[in-house]
C-alpha cells in the first residue's frame, strides 16, 4: 500500500500496466481502467464495473480520482459562453465556447495563469501558478463539448489553444491532451481542426516540426520589428525575432502547414507603414496568412485600438502583396471572454 496516494489519471498507460503487473494483473486491465476514468467523470473506483473487487480495493488504496468541474459560467449577448473551471486543487482556469453558423469553437487554457508578460494581455497579470496536466486539458474540452451539446445541439468542431497560458511551455501535456481528445476515447476530432497559438518559443516550434504534429500553428506576433515587439512583449528579448522566423521557415519546410500570424494594431505603437512593410516582408518569407484582431481593452492606457484607416492600410498592403488577410471581430467582450481578457474575473 502506498503511503501517499497519487492521481491515477497522471499515469501513462505503460506506467499503470507496470503497476498492475507487480500485483499479477493482466495488462488489459490498464486499458479498462483508463478508458473509464478518461471517458466518464467518475468519482469512485467502485463505478468501474468491469474489474474485480480486489482490483478496485487496490486502486483505492494507492490512487485517487481527480475531477474537473464547471464552477461558474457567463453568457454573452452574442451567445459566447465563458466558463470558470475548478481543478481538483481548487485552482481556477477559464475557457470559452464560441458558436458561429459554420462551427463551434472551444478556446482552451494550458496553464493556470501564464508564464509570459505580454503587456496588453490580462492573463499575464495572473502569473503562472502551474501547468495543466494533460487530462485536465482533456477534461476542459470534454466539459465544453457537453455544454455545446446542451446549448446548441452540436458538438464542438474546432479547438484553439488560445486561452490562459503559453502552450509551448507546457509542451508534453498539451501534445498528450491533443492525442487524447483526437483518439477513440475523446471526440475523434481531426487534428486539422486544432490550432495551437504561441507567442513564439522558437525551439519548441522546431520540436513540433520534428515531432510531425498535424495541427495548425498560430503566432501571436503584433509587430515584425524587434524593438517594438520587445516593448509590448518583454519576454521576447530572450526569443529574438530572427530566430522565431527561422523556426517558422523550418516548420513549413517539415510540415507544409501554412502559419497564421495573429496581429493587433494599436494607436502610436504599430499604426504606420514602417510596421506594415515589416509584416509584409516576413509574410513573403513564409507561406502564411494574417488575422488582424480587434483589441479588447484591459484598462491599460498605453494600448488603444488604432484608427480604422490603419486597419484598412494593413489590409490593402497585405492584399496587394497577395497575402491572405482577415479582420477578426471579437466575441464575448461584454463578459470579458474575448482575446486577451481571460483573468478569472467573475
Amino acid at each position: 500500500m502506498s503511503s501517499k496516494k497519487i492521481d491515477i489519471r497522471s499515469l501513462k498507460k505503460n506506467e499503470l500496466i507496470k503497476f498492475l503487473n507487480d500485483f499479477n494483473y493482466e495488462p488489459y486491465r490498464a486499458q479498462q481502467i483508463l478508458s473509464r476514468v478518461n471517458s466518464q467523470q467518475i468519482d469512485s473506483f467502485e463505478k468501474i464495473t468491469n474489474i474485480p473487487k480486489d482490483l478496485i480495493q487496490l486502486l483505492d488504496e494507492n490512487f485517487f480520482l481527480s475531477n474537473t468541474l464547471i464552477h461558474q459560467f457567463q453568457k454573452s449577448s452574442d451567445l459566447t459562453f465563458k466558463f470558470s473551471i475548478k481543478l481538483h486543487d481548487n485552482l481556477i482556469i477559464e475557457a470559452v465556447l464560441i458558436p458561429t453558423e459554420k462551427r463551434i469553437t472551444a478556446c482552451v487554457s494550458s496553464q493556470v495563469g501564464c508564464s509570459l508578460d505580454c503587456n496588453f494581455c490580462a492573463t499575464s497579470r495572473l502569473k503562472r501558478i502551474r501547468n495543466l496536466e494533460s487530462y485536465e486539458i482533456y477534461d476542459q474540452i470534454m466539459l465544453l463539448n457537453n455544454e455545446s451539446l446542451k446549448s446548441f445541439s452540436k458538438p464542438i468542431s474546432n479547438i484553439v489553444f488560445m486561452g490562459m497560458g503559453e502552450p509551448l511551455l507546457n509542451y508534453n501535456n498539451v501534445i498528450d491532451s491533443i492525442d487524447l481528445i483526437t483518439g477513440n476515447q475523446g471526440l475523434g476530432i481531426s487534428k486539422k481542426k486544432i490550432t495551437l497559438s504561441t507567442s513564439g518559443i522558437y525551439k519548441m516550434i522546431k520540436k513540433m516540426a520534428d515531432d510531425n504534429v498535424k495541427f495548425n500553428l498560430a503566432i501571436s506576433l503584433h509587430s515584425a520589428i524587434e524593438q517594438t515587439r520587445n516593448q509590448i512583449m518583454p519576454f521576447s528579448k530572450s526569443f529574438p525575432l530572427e530566430k522565431l522566423i527561422d523556426s517558422l521557415e523550418y516548420w513549413y519546410l517539415k510540415t507544409k502547414i501554412k502559419i497564421t500570424f495573429e496581429y493587433l494594431v494599436w494607436k502610436d505603437i504599430n499604426d504606420d507603414f514602417k510596421h506594415i512593410n515589416a509584416l509584409v516582408k516576413i509574410c513573403k518569407r513564409i507561406p502564411s496568412k494574417v488575422n488582424l484582431i480587434e483589441y479588447n481593452s484591459i484598462g491599460d492606457e498605453r494600448f488603444i485600438s488604432a484608427d480604422q484607416i490603419w486597419i484598412d492600410n494593413y489590409v490593402n498592403s497585405l492584399y496587394e502583396n497577395n497575402i491572405q488577410v482577415s479582420v477578426r471581430r471579437s466575441r464575448g467582450k461584454d463578459i470579458d471572454a474575448a482575446c486577451g481578457q481571460l483573468a478569472n474575473k467573475h
